[in-house]
């Protein structure tokens, strides 16, 4: 029997409750372990016959390598999830048509999609077929046993896994699309379109939950513990997750705004390491952050960036002072529309590089940054993995809402690298 005690020192459970319903999953929520790969600082799930899939915020379709020769289920062009996969072009790519006539069958059309490496930029094409995929379902407290379904991806060539973590056999797309992952276990399962997300950092396995809710943790209520909810935005024609900063950001209680005083549309991405900033943004940011360690009487503390940094401002962090939230430095706010406010303490702004540096953790979009998916303008700011680790996410799409918790709600040493897979006896 599980005790509170043995919970908060060994595991965090999420606890989800869903009601029954027909579905390959009996209308169960469906569980993963979340990992983070050390060499690429990507994030991946074991959802492909174990082996991993880098997690894409913004990818519309879930892709893999296709084994060589072996006979493989193809979508026709005028089926309509292939008209889907056609609705998203990855930058740069043109349209080319839904496919190509099938050489044993000209009055029969293979219908072709084109993945897209987020970390690369590559593109290749590759036929649009059905693989089974699976995760755990879960009753609230343990993975109950694991559930396959079938879902509609998108063939790939080997040469498109430059950059992504060793093992890896391609990317689950997480986006707001109907041939993304949540979508697609929401409709082969029965179960709500929305997902929670805990990224670890390392060691240790976060988690995602596919199916909804309500969630509990150590048996309260998850919309008693999130640190708030904002709506979700639309970017452009972009199927990627968006929030905007109405208010700006604040750093020490002091608020930072373009010179326009326009609100700041923000994006989220598992695949950008750092948060990045639009120019205008970074460059009020980074002076704001410098002068409020000035105020600290912290200045002496700063240390020239390594030349491999693509950090500005390093410290001594063996003089750093040290709290539950990470390095003790000025608070980061991010003032969100509906009055919410997402936090960020030293264990999602400062990251440490080496035994004597650490780093402010955000860096300076490059010029000519665009949107992704969709193309458009780039937002001003892009979250990235790394001040998302730790955190609870609940991406929302039937409310279109996104809720968070912030690190001063992971107490007693908790963290999404404490969650529970151990199978019930």
């Amino acid at each position: 029997m599980w005790q509170p005690k043995y919970l908060i020192l060994v595991a965090v459970s999420l606890s989800v409750l869903a009601c029954a319903v027909v579905g390959d999953g009996g209308g169960r929520p469906l569980v993963t372990a979340v990992t983070k790969d050390a060499a690429t600082s990507l994030y991946t799930i074991p959802v492909k016959s174990g082996r991993p899939l880098v997690l894409d915020l913004s990818g519309p379709i879930v892709w893999s390598t296709c084994a060589d020769g072996a006979p493989h289920d193809t979508l026709e062009c005028n089926n309509i999830d292939c008209m889907r996969a056609h609705r998203f072009h990855p930058p740069g790519c043109p349209h080319t048509g839904y496919g190509m006539p099938d050489v044993h069958n000209p009055f029969r059309c293979k219908c072709t999609a084109h993945p897209h490496n987020p970390v690369s930029g590559d593109t290749a094409s590759g036929n649009m077929t059905r693989v089974a995929l699976s995760a755990n379902a879960t009753d609230g407290m343990n993975p109950l046993g694991p559930v396959s379904f079938t879902a509609v991806t998108s063939c790939a060539p080997n040469t498109l896994l430059q950059g992504l973590p060793a093992g890896a056999v391609g990317v689950v797309g997480l986006a707001r699309f109907s041939l993304a992952f949540p979508a697609q276990v929401a409709g082969t399962q029965g179960v709500a379109n929305s997902f929670a997300l805990c990224l670890p950092s390392n060691p240790g396995n976060g988690v995602a939950i596919f199916g909804g809710g309500p969630l509990f943790v150590l048996g309260q209520p998850i919309s008693e513990m999130l640190g708030g909810s904002t709506p979700l935005r639309k970017h452009g024609d972009s199927p990627g997750y968006y929030i905007r900063a109405s208010k700006g950001i604040t750093v020490d209680g002091l608020r930072i705004l373009p010179g326009d005083h326009a609100p700041l549309t923000i994006g989220l991405s598992t695949t950008t390491p750092y948060t990045e900033l639009r120019s205008d943004v970074y460059r009020l940011f980074i002076n704001a952050f410098d002068q409020a360690m000035e105020r600290w009487g912290a200045a002496a503390l700063r240390v020239p960036s390594p030349a491999e940094s693509p950090f500005e401002l390093c410290y001594n962090n063996s003089k750093l002072s040290q709290t539950r939230f990470g390095f003790f430095v000025p608070r980061i706010t991010l003032m969100l529309d509906g009055g919410t406010s997402w936090q960020v303490f030293g264990m999602n702004s400062i990251v440490r590089l080496n035994r004597a540096t650490a780093c402010l953790a955000f860096v300076e979009m490059k010029a000519g940054n665009k949107a992704g998916y969709g193309g458009g303008a780039a937002p001003a700011v892009v979250i990235g993995g790394f001040q998302m680790e730790n955190m609870l996410l609940v991406f929302d799409e039937e409310k279109q809402t996104l809720g968070f918790t912030t690190g001063r709600h992971l107490i007693t040493g908790l963290s999404c690298g404490h969650f529970n897979f151990t199978m019930p006896a």
